[in-house]
C-alpha cells in the first residue's frame, strides 16, 4: 500500500476537436441534407412488415453504388414496370419453383412411362406451361439491375434486348413450348414417338430457378442455412434417383428382347403391368445401386444396362463424395466453436503444468476461456469490429448511454463528450470469482461495472479483507488513474459481471478536448472522496489529508473562479521531490506547476529530507517570492534552480521545475 500523497490535475485545453465524432457528425448532416434533397429513390428494395425482416435477409437488398438513396417505394419507375424485389413478384416466382418440382419430376417419368405422357398428365403440363409462358411475358416488364452503377434499369427497349440477347429467352420457350399438344392440334391425332419425350426434357432448364431459391435461402438469416443446405442436398438425391430410375426403365422398354432386361427378367411383360409398378422397380434398383447395397435381385442383363451401369456407378462416385463432403462441412461448422474451446482449454492447462501456475490462477484461467465462448455472440469487439464507426458509436449509445450517464463521476458533463467516452469504451464479460484488477498493477484502464457486482478488497499482513461491495454504475480503478498511482485495492467479480472500460491515455485525450467537462469530472471525483467510507479512507492514509486540505483552501480561496480551480490551486504539502513528470497523469489546464524549497539547493531540511510544496507559478518574481514566504515563514530574496543557476525571467520556467527559494 503506498501512502505517499499526490495531487489532482486535469488534462490540458486541446482546441482540436475530436476527428472521428466530427467527421461521423459531419456525415450524418450531409447524408439528411441529401435525403432531403434528393428528387426520388434511385434505388429500390422490397420492403415487408417487419423491417427487422428485411434486414435479416441479405438477399432482399442491392448493393447500392456510393452515394445512391435508398427508397420505400416505386413511384420513380417507368410505367408497367415491376420492380425485380416487389413482394408480389416475390411470390410469383416462389410459385413457379412449386411448378418447377413438378416439371422436374414429371419430364423424366414421362419419357419412361409413354402411357403418362399421353394421359392426364398432358393437361396437367400444358396448364404449367401456361404459367410459365405468362413469365416469359412478365420478364419484359421486370427491371434489372445494372452492374457499372448499381442501379434499376426501367426503360422497356433495355429490357427487352437484354432479355433477348441472352441465352434465357431461347431456352425459356424451347423450355414451355407443349409440341405434344401442339402437334396434336395441328394433325388431330396423337404421336407416339419418342422425340416428344426427349423434347419435354428441355423442361429441366427450369431447375435453374430451383438454384437460384436456395441460394437466396441460404443468405437469409430468417432461415437455418443447416437445413436449408440440408433440404438442397436431399432434392438433389431424390432428382438423380428419380432420373436414373427412369432412365433405366427406358431402356427396358426399348430393347428388342424383353425378357432379356433388368425388369424383364423379373416380371413377364411388364409393359402391360401397371405404371406404377415398374416406377416402384425402377425407384428400388436406383436407391440400391447408389447406396451400393447391391443384392443382385436386379441386375444388368445385356450390354446396353451394363453400359448405362458403369457410368451410373461412376456418376453415383462423384453424388456420393458430394453429399459426404457438404454433411461433413455442416457437422464441423456446427462444431467448430467446441473444437476451438476444448483446444485453448488444453493448451492452458498445459501452460499451467508447465509453468507451475497455482490451482487458483488456473481455475481463474479456464473460468475466463469458457466464459469468452460462452458469450462470444455478446462481445461488442467481435461482433462490431468490422462495422463503420458512426454504426459502432450508435450501437455503443444504445446499449450503455444510460450506463455512463448515471455513474457519479460523469454527472453533469456535455452530451458531446458523452458520446465520445461511450464509442470509446471496451464491453468486457467477467465470471464469477475472477480478478478485474489487482492491487499495485498499472493503472492503464478504469471500469464502469454495467451488471453483475465486484467485491473490493485489500491484503493485509497476508490475509484478505474485503471493504465493500460495487453493482451497476458504480466505477472501479478511477483512484489510481486520476492520481496516477498503482491500483488502491483489488477488484474481483462476485458473480457474472459485465464491465465497459476505457484507456487511461484515450481518457486523457478526451478530457484534453473539454475543459469545462474536465473541471466538472475533477469536482465529482472529489465529492466521491469525500463521500467514502472511513474504513476505506483508513486505507489511503494521504487520502484524508488531501481531502482537508482541500477544504481549507476552497474556504481561504474567495478569489479563485470556481470550486473545480480551487482544488486545482491548492498548495498540498507533498514530499513529491524526485518525482518524474511520467508521474503526473494529465497534464494541467491551468498555470504551470512548480516545486519550492525553502532552503538552498545543496542543504537538507530539519527533518533531514528534501521536502517542496507543489504550488502553481505566479505571474512574477515578486508574487512567487511572497508565496514562498507565506508557506515557509521566512522572507526570501533569491531564486535558484536545482542546478545552482538564478532566475531571472519568470517565464523561463517550466512545468515540474524544482525552485529554491531563500
Amino acid at each position: 500500500m503506498l501512502t505517499r500523497p499526490t495531487h489532482l490535475s486535469i488534462v490540458k485545453n486541446n482546441r482540436s476537436l475530436s476527428l472521428s465524432l466530427s467527421l461521423s457528425l459531419s456525415f450524418r448532416r450531409r447524408s439528411m441534407s441529401t435525403e432531403t434533397r434528393s428528387p426520388g429513390p434511385l434505388l429500390f428494395r422490397r420492403r415487408t412488415n417487419s423491417e427487422t425482416k428485411n434486414l435479416a435477409s441479405v438477399s432482399s437488398s442491392l448493393l447500392p453504388a456510393f452515394g445512391t438513396v435508398v427508397g420505400d417505394g416505386y413511384s420513380q419507375l417507368n410505367k408497367y414496370v415491376i420492380a425485380p424485389y416487389d413482394r408480389r413478384y416475390r411470390w410469383w416466382q416462389t410459385f413457379l419453383v412449386m411448378l418447377v418440382i413438378y416439371s422436374a419430376w414429371s419430364s423424366p417419368f414421362e419419357l419412361a412411362f409413354k402411357k403418362a405422357a399421353s394421359g392426364p398428365l398432358m393437361t396437367v403440363d400444358v396448364v404449367v406451361d401456361a404459367f410459365f409462358a405468362v413469365d416469359i411475358v412478365l420478364t419484359f416488364f421486370v427491371a434489372y439491375l445494372d452492374l457499372s452503377t448499381y442501379l434499376l434499369v426501367d426503360d422497356h427497349k433495355k429490357i427487352a434486348a437484354r432479355y433477348i440477347a441472352k441465352l434465357w429467352f431461347p431456352m425459356d420457350v424451347a423450355s414451355t413450348l407443349p409440341f405434344q399438344f401442339i402437334y396434336r392440334i395441328f394433325t388431330g391425332k396423337m404421336h407416339s414417338d419418342q422425340v416428344f419425350g426427349f423434347l419435354n426434357l428441355l423442361r429441366l432448364w427450369r431447375l435453374r430457378r430451383v438454384s437460384e431459391l436456395f441460394s437466396r435461402l441460404e443468405k437469409d438469416t430468417r432461415f437455418s442455412y443447416f437445413w436449408t443446405r440440408y433440404c438442397k442436398l436431399i432434392c438433389v438425391t431424390l432428382f438423380a434417383v428419380h432420373s436414373a430410375g427412369c432412365f433405366y426403365y427406358w431402356l427396358a422398354t426399348h430393347h428388342k428382347a424383353k425378357d432379356d432386361t433388368w425388369i424383364g427378367s423379373q416380371v413377364h411383360h411388364f409393359e402391360e403391368k401397371s405404371i406404377w409398378l415398374g416406377y416402384v422397380y425402377s425407384m428400388y434398383w436406383s436407391i440400391v445401386t447408389l447406396t451400393t447395397v447391391g443384392y443382385g435381385d436386379l441386375h444388368a442383363e445385356n450390354t446396353g444396362e451394363k453400359i448405362f451401369n458403369i457410368f451410373y456407378m461412376l456418376f453415383n462416385i462423384g453424388l456420393t463424395a458430394y453429399l459426404i463432403g457438404n454433411m461433413t462441412n455442416l457437422i464441423v461448422h456446427s462444431a467448430f466453436r467446441t473444437f476451438a474451446m476444448r483446444d485453448a482449454i488444453n493448451e492452458i492447462l498445459r501452460y499451467a503444468t508447465k509453468n507451475r501456475i497455482p490451482e487458483g490462477y488456473k481455475e481463474q484461467m479456464l473460468a475466463h476461456m469458457q466464459l469468452k465462448f460462452k458469450t462470444a455472440e455478446l462481445q461488442q469487439e467481435e461482433v462490431l469490429q468490422v462495422l463503420p464507426k458512426a454504426i459502432r458509436s450508435s450501437i455503443a449509445q444504445h446499449l450503455f448511454l444510460n450506463t455512463v450517464v448515471k455513474t457519479y463521476l460523469f454527472k453533469g458533463v456535455t452530451e458531446d463528450f458523452t458520446v465520445q467516452l461511450v464509442s470509446e469504451m471496451k464491453a468486457e464479460y467477467f465470471p464469477p470469482k475472477v480478478d478485474i484488477i489487482i492491487q499495485n498493477e498499472v493503472p492503464t484502464d478504469f471500469y464502469i461495472i454495467v451488471s453483475g457486482a465486484v467485491d473490493v478488497l485489500i491484503y493485509k499482513n497476508g490475509l484478505e479483507q474485503q471493504l465493500m461491495t460495487l453493482g451497476p454504475t458504480d466505477m472501479a480503478g478511477e483512484t489510481g488513474v486520476f492520481f496516477n498511482i498503482p491500483q488502491l485495492f483489488t477488484m474481483r467479480s462476485k458473480r457474472l459481471s459485465q464491465v465497459i472500460r476505457i484507456s487511461h491515455q484515450r481518457f486523457k485525450q478526451m478530457v484534453q478536448q473539454h475543459n469545462q467537462d474536465g473541471k466538472t469530472i475533477l469536482s465529482n471525483f472529489v465529492q466521491y472522496l469525500k463521500g467514502l467510507k472511513q474504513e476505506v479512507l483508513d486505507e489511503i492514509p494521504f487520502l484524508t489529508d488531501l481531502l482537508g486540505d482541500l477544504t481549507i483552501e476552497q474556504t481561504t480561496s474567495e478569489e479563485d473562479h470556481n470550486y473545480e480551480a480551487s482544488i486545482l490551486s491548492n498548495n498540498v504539502d507533498t514530499n513529491i521531490e524526485g518525482i518524474p513528470v511520467s508521474f503526473i497523469p494529465l497534464a494541467s489546464t491551468f498555470p504551470t506547476r512548480v516545486v519550492i524549497h525553502g532552503h538552498p539547493p545543496n542543504e537538507k531540511s530539519m527533518e533531514g529530507k528534501n521536502l517542496g510544496k507543489l504550488v502553481h507559478l505566479p505571474d512574477s518574481i515578486e508574487d512567487l517570492l511572497k508565496l514562498a514566504e507565506k508557506k515557509f515563514g521566512k522572507k526570501g530574496s533569491t531564486i535558484l534552480m536545482e542546478d545552482g543557476s538564478q532566475v531571472e525571467d519568470i517565464g523561463a520556467l517550466r512545468e515540474n521545475d524544482h525552485l529554491f527559494i531563500f
